[in-house]
């Protein structure tokens, strides 16, 4: 590579900070590569061998107390490990040091190590290395970024299975049955006396449909959009229908303001919630209406824009005053997996769930108000309901999802060569099919793609 990183030298020995910035009881310092036990040697004195002039030799994966010297000046008393290849997270010779977890203590260890020969690690290197050496394969290393940065219990739970191996294990074997086939299709093209093209081609398209549904039953893009994305609802409506109101139940304060006077919310008013594991942004809008008032109109605008990027809009209707005929409009508009909320169920109700409904009866139509904990449960219900996913997914990421439309794509080009050529010509649609699948393990893949990977990694992992 020619620009300027200096990653991918595995001659190098590299060192980081591990640990989130700022201040902590504890930090630790991450150093990897041929010389970490030597550069551990240089800078930390064991207590147990307090006084000695030779460099100690740590026993690998013992946890020892000591302190970190530079030459006379102490900078720290920590705890330090040595881990020896090829028993370590990158199977290189590691060690890690836990100081306290102060920015100026930890940077003044870094330094030292790099001053004796680390250099600094790039970001997700030390994964990058592992993935290299064969402990994990690549989508195992991109599981180790989404569970730390997963910001949902159900982000959390999809890293985990794809940690475990659980996508790594279901992607090999769709490879290994694609193997067969392309197995089965050399044998046909080497043996044309023995194996007819009409028999080839019958094994090999039976074979390559039921892979196609086996990968097509494997993307949920839904699911995967929710637990990386969260669920975006907006709540929409005339002026003063209680949409801020629900808002501000919903997330348990006041996020927007609230009065009687039409045209208080003049932009988009955010909040956040989980449930079911799954981040869910709320976005209340400003009342839909025609406006003179430039800042207003620019309110309107942006309310437009969040109600088309919703995944969930959610028509809020004052159900103390009668159907407006913008509102009719609307209510033909909604999807079915969109919501009516008729507020103000507190006051004498003129629109009731029976009027609306006989307008979208395919639309969820609940009746509550939002100053009613029964009724802000109604709605959590609801959108706990629509924020379902399955706990068995084996393919959450968006990278993956693509390489397998992508392989899906090239099988069925397989099968449509198999119509109107002879069964060799579906061999290159085979291997582009087989390439795609291996992105996602990393069996076969481009520095340009471990680039794109691994520099959205921390640079202490």
């Amino acid at each position: 590579m020619d620009n300027g990183k200096q990653i991918n030298r595995p001659e190098d020995t590299i060192a980081a900070v591990a640990t989130a910035p700022g201040q902590g009881g504890i930090g630790i310092i991450r150093i990897s590569g041929p010389n970490a036990e030597c550069i551990l040697q240089k800078i930390f004195s064991p207590a147990a061998h307090s006084g000695e002039t030779e460099p100690v030799r740590m026993e690998s994966h013992k946890m020892m107390y000591g302190r970190i010297l530079n030459r006379e000046e102490v900078l720290d008393e920590c705890m330090a490990v040595l881990m020896r290849a090829p028993s370590s997270y990158t199977r290189e010779d590691v060690a890690e040091i836990q100081s306290h977890g102060g920015t100026q203590v930890l940077n003044r260890i870094l330094d030292l190590c790099l001053m004796n020969g680390a250099r600094l690690a790039e970001a997700g290197e030390f994964t990058r290395r592992a993935f290299l050496n064969g402990r994990i394969d690549l989508s195992r290393a991109e599981a180790v970024m989404n569970l730390i940065s997963a910001r949902g219990e159900q982000e959390r739970r999809a890293a985990v299975r794809q940690m475990t191996g659980g996508t790594a294990d279901f992607i090999r074997k769709a490879a290994d049955d694609l193997y067969q086939l392309q197995a089965g299709l050399a044998a046909c093209i080497d043996y044309p006396e023995e194996i007819s093209d009409e028999e080839g081609a019958g094994a090999l398209r039976t074979g390559l449909e039921k892979l196609i549904d086996e990968l097509q039953g494997a993307v949920d893009e839904r699911s995967s959009h929710l637990i990386h994305d969260g669920m975006h609802v907006t709540l929409f409506g005339i002026p003063n229908a209680g949409k801020s109101s629900i808002l501000n139940a919903m997330v348990g304060q006041d996020k927007a303001i609230v009065t009687e006077i039409p045209g208080t919310t003049r932009d988009t008013v955010e909040g956040e919630i989980m449930l079911g594991g799954i981040r869910v942004y709320l976005t209340d809008t400003a009342g839909m209406r025609e406006t003179e008032d430039p800042i207003e109109r620019i309110g309107v605008e942006r309310s437009e824009r969040a109600l088309r990027n919703a995944d969930i809009a959610m028509l809020v209707l004052d159900g103390s005053k009668p159907l407006g005929e913008e509102e009719k409009e609307w209510l033909q508009q909604l999807q079915a997996t969109d919501a009516i909320l008729i507020n103000k169920s507190d006051l004498p109700q003129v629109t009731t769930a029976q009027k609306v409904s006989a307008i979208r009866p395919d639309v969820r139509c609940l009746t509550v108000s939002a100053l009613d904990t029964g009724s802000v449960q109604l709605i959590r219900d609801f959108l706990r309901e629509s924020a379902e996913v399955g706990d068995q997914l084996v393919l959450t990421q968006p990278r993956h999802l693509e390489a397998v439309k992508r392989a899906v794509n090239c099988l069925k080009d397989a099968i449509r060569t198999l119509d109107t050529m002879t069964p060799d010509m579906a061999a290159t649609d085979l291997q582009a099919a087989q390439n795609a699948l291996s992105e996602i393990t990393g069996d076969r893949v481009e520095e340009k793609l471990l680039d794109a990977v691994f520099s959205g990694f921390c640079v202490g992992k």
